[in-house]
C-alpha cells in the first residue's frame, strides 16, 4: 500500500511536470481558436495512461485498487481550499456584486436549467441515482464538494458528479470556444453573450469571452468586465441556488418520475 502510493506521488508530480511545460495551446479551428488549459492535457494523460493496454507494470502499481480508492476519497481536500479561496476574492468585492445590477441575478434563474432540462433526459438514457451528481450543476468545484460531502464520491451520485466534473474539463473549454462565436452569428448580442460565459468555471468563462474578444476586438474592455462580473456573481450566489433552489427541485423531480424510490 506504502510502496504503491510512493508510486503515485511520483507519478502525480511527473504529469503536473509535463502538463506545465505543455502549457496553455491555442488550436486554430477555421475562425475559431480552441484553447487547451495544461489541465486538460493532465487528465488526458492519465486516461490514456489508466487504460488496460497500458495499466502493466509501474502503472498496474499507480492505478491500484488502493491509489484509486485514495483519490477519490480525499479528492475533497483539495476542493475545499479552492471554495475558501473564493470566498476570499468574493469578500472584497461585496459592494461591487451588488451593484452589478438585477440583469445578472436574473441569469442566476439559468443554473436552474441543468435539473430541469437534464434530469429528464439522463433518466430517459437510463441513469438512476448517476442522474443527481450529474445534473445538480455543470459539474465544477462547487457541485463537486457538494455531492462528495452528501453521499461520497464512491456513491453512484458521485461518480456522476466526477463523470460530468472530468468531461467538462476535457470538453468544456473547448465546446465554449466554438459555440460562443456560433451564437455571436445567430445575431445574439454580444453583451448578453458575455454575461453567460460566466458559468461558474474560469477555463470555460475564459474560453467563451477570449473567442468574443477575438471576432470583436473594439468591446474586448466590456466583454472581459461582463464576464468576469458575471463569473464573480455565479461564484457567489451558485452555491446558494444549488443548495436552496437547484438541489430541492431535483429532489422533488426526481422523486416524481422515478416511482418506488426515496
Amino acid at each position: 500500500m506504502k510502496r504503491n502510493f510512493i508510486f503515485l506521488l511520483i507519478f502525480v508530480l511527473i504529469v503536473i511536470m509535463i502538463a506545465e511545460f505543455i502549457g496553455f495551446q491555442t488550436i486554430p479551428l477555421g475562425k475559431f481558436n480552441i484553447g487547451l488549459l495544461p489541465l486538460v492535457f493532465a487528465i488526458l494523460i492519465t486516461m490514456i495512461l489508466g487504460i488496460g493496454l497500458f495499466r502493466k507494470g509501474i502503472f498496474k502499481k499507480v492505478y491500484s485498487k488502493e491509489n484509486v480508492n485514495f483519490a477519490s476519497t480525499y479528492l475533497i481536500f483539495i476542493m475545499l481550499p479552492l471554495m475558501a479561496r473564493y470566498g476570499a476574492d468574493v469578500a472584497p468585492k461585496l459592494q461591487e456584486i451588488l451593484s452589478i445590477g438585477w440583469v445578472f441575478l436574473i441569469q442566476e434563474i439559468g443554473n436552474l436549467g441543468t435539473v430541469v432540462l437534464g434530469l429528464p433526459i439522463a433518466l430517459l438514457i437510463g441513469l438512476r441515482r448517476e442522474a443527481i451528481g450529474a445534473t445538480l450543476g455543470i459539474g465544477r468545484e462547487g457541485e463537486l464538494a457538494y455531492i462528495s460531502e452528501k453521499y461520497t464520491l464512491e456513491s453512484p451520485e458521485g461518480r456522476g458528479v466526477l463523470s460530468l466534473y472530468i468531461i467538462g474539463t476535457l470538453f468544456g473549454a473547448i465546446f465554449f470556444s466554438v459555440f460562443a462565436p456560433i451564437l455571436l452569428d445567430l445575431g445574439f448580442r454580444v453583451e448578453a453573450l458575455a454575461m453567460a460565459s460566466g458559468v461558474g468555471s474560469s477555463s470555460m468563462m475564459t474560453a467563451a469571452s477570449s473567442t468574443l474578444v477575438a471576432r470583436m476586438p473594439e468591446m474586448g474592455e466590456t466583454i472581459r468586465a461582463y464576464a468576469s462580473a458575471s463569473q464573480l456573481l455565479t461564484s457567489f450566489l451558485g452555491t446558494f441556488t444549488m443548495v436552496f433552489l437547484a438541489a430541492p427541485l431535483q429532489k422533488f423531480m426526481y422523486r416524481l418520475m422515478v416511482r418506488g424510490e426515496k
